[in-house]
């Protein structure tokens, strides 16, 4: 059974800065697409970041250069390093992971930034 863990969500102000963990299990981080995303109150659920088996990496184009996606295969758990934080980015962050034609999601982290 794949599950998917998230955790390191929390408050901060504007412009600062947060480290997002996905662990998962029941599945190989190395192996699989994973992704980050997030859902604002009242907004649709948006692709936020995703890294390929291959290591290859893109954003959504409001955050590049600012957050950074990761994994450690060796901890089986990925990451999303959110840097320069700003309010419109108050979310819940969810991390899914592809297994061949299926998708698993995590239970989600809040994260809120003040302005």
């Amino acid at each position: 059974q794949v599950q998917l863990v998230e955790s390191g969500g929390g408050l901060v102000q504007a412009g600062e800065s947060l480290r997002l963990s996905c662990k998962v299990s029941g599945s190989s981080v190395r192996d699989n697409l994973i992704s980050w995303h997030r859902q604002a109150p009242g907004q649709q659920r948006e692709l936020v970041a995703h890294i390929t088996s291959d290591e290859f990496t893109d954003y959504t184009p409001s955050v590049k250069g600012r957050f950074a996606i990761s994994r450690d295969n060796t901890k089986n758990t990925a990451y999303l390093q959110m840097d320069r934080l700003r309010p419109v980015e108050t979310a819940v962050y969810y991390c899914r992971i592809q297994v061949q034609l299926s998708f698993y999601w995590g239970q989600g982290t809040q994260v809120t930034v003040s302005s």
